[in-house]
């Protein structure tokens, strides 16, 4: 993800822009333009272009970069003043850096059409939607039988009752989250773990994709739903407490996914009585996030959700730019944007009059206005020789050493 650059280290590279003499590059299609800092960077920003830039006018934006010992920033800013070369931007209200895509985007050539479809097998289901969901792999089932869905739920219980003193499974199918704990699951699509119920949630979430919903998480919820800041520590005592009262030393939720849908959720809890049990440890969460993959990927084969199986109909977005490495396009808000989720993966044919490229995309993040929805995608597994087209294809030129160093890496 692009790193946002604090003020005081911002207005330390504006300044060396204009010192040091910095190219800024600017990528418009297949034209790319040098833009030089001609006064120092003081409530505006002066720009010379090597040439004028075709088509910019007054209000336009432009994404503008520069390389910095060779590490890539990159910014979004307004042209307020266009006249032949000279053009006056106001500040820019960010820099950035660590960009996750390899190669600069700039708008799409006029005879490239871009079609997507999904990648893999798609759902319209009745449950309830997580708006934090990550594409997990395929789980391994060692002696497990997936086809087997009622051992499986026998071997779970079996399990559960070494580490646990009771235990619930819930499905949301005839039922909706009521609960506190059940709309955070549905929420976040993430465990709810009390190692110890008297000293709270987690600070921080160990592990590498993000599991756990944080002492931060919930508060952020209680917000949502309305709660003013100076109120929140109390309802979360209060939260705490009421596990305490009902007996409860030990607490685990973990919720049971497909694809973005909280189908249910497993429950499990030790009560103060069982002196024998420990509190729950992160082995305990691995090993039952894992009965919860298995748990539904056993529902899929055993054709619990196959009425809600959707035809994979292409489909076309608005494409805002286009890089060899990716793209970001939009679509209006409805319920079909709802399905594209970050980590979803699309099938993308890039069509042009010299060839057809098939690529398989990552959605890698998403953002919407009142209008629509925004989806920056990057593609997945290209062949060298289709990402040589496609860079000639973007940018107009060959791929050269020069171009790989400005463009690389970073960007």
């Amino acid at each position: 993800m692009p790193t946002p650059i604090k003020r005081i280290e911002m207005e330390f590279l504006l300044k060396l822009l204009y010192d040091d003499l910095i190219p800024v590059k600017y990528l418009q299609g297949q034209n790319q333009y040098t833009l030089s800092l001609t006064k120092p960077a003081k409530g505006q920003l002066h720009f010379t272009s090597d040439r004028p830039i075709e088509g910019l006018e007054k209000n336009d934006r432009l994404q503008l970069m520069f390389n910095y010992h060779g590490q890539i920033i990159t910014f979004p800013v307004k042209a307020e003043s266009v006249r032949d070369t000279q053009i006056i931007c106001p500040m820019p209200e960010m820099l950035y850096k660590n960009l996750a895509r390899s190669f600069s985007r700039v708008s799409t050539p006029p005879d490239l059409q871009v079609e997507f479809s999904f990648h893999g097998d798609r759902y319209s289901l009745s449950y309830p939607k997580t708006s934090e969901f990550t594409q997990e792999e395929e789980p391994s089932f060692e002696a497990l039988d997936p086809q087997n869905l009622k051992g499986l739920i026998e071997q779970m219980e079996e399990w559960i009752q070494i580490y646990a003193s009771s235990h619930k499974l819930i499905m949301f199918k005839d039922t909706k989250p009521t609960e506190i704990e059940e709309i955070l699951l549905t929420e976040t699509g993430r465990c709810i773990y009390l190692p110890v119920t008297t000293k709270g949630l987690p600070a921080d979430d160990p592990y590498p994709v993000k599991r756990l919903v944080t002492e931060g998480r919930f508060k952020r919820y209680l917000e949502s739903t309305g709660v003013i800041e100076k109120s929140l520590d109390t309802i979360y005592t209060q939260f705490l407490k009421d596990k305490f009262d009902a007996g409860i030393l030990s607490d685990l939720w973990v919720p049971i996914l497909f694809h973005e849908y909280v189908v249910g959720y497993i429950h499990i809890w030790i009560d103060y009585f069982r002196e024998d049990l420990k509190p729950f440890d992160y082995l305990v969460i691995d090993t039952l996030c894992q009965f919860a993959k298995i748990l539904a990927y056993s529902l899929k084969i055993n054709g619990y959700f196959e009425e809600g199986k959707l035809h994979n109909e292409p489909f076309q977005g608005k494409i805002i730019d286009i890089s060899a490495s990716g793209l970001l396009f939009a679509y209006p808000n409805s319920t079909f944007a709802s399905t594209l989720m970050p980590d979803s993966e699309l099938q993308v044919k890039l069509i042009s009059p010299r060839r057809i490229v098939n690529a398989k995309a990552k959605i890698v993040r998403r953002y919407r206005d009142r209008i629509q929805s925004y989806y920056g995608c990057q593609f997945q597994d290209l062949e060298p020789e289709n990402i040589r087209y496609l860079f000639e294809k973007i940018y107009g030129k060959p791929f050269t050493d020069e171009d790989a160093a400005f463009l690389s890496g970073e960007v």
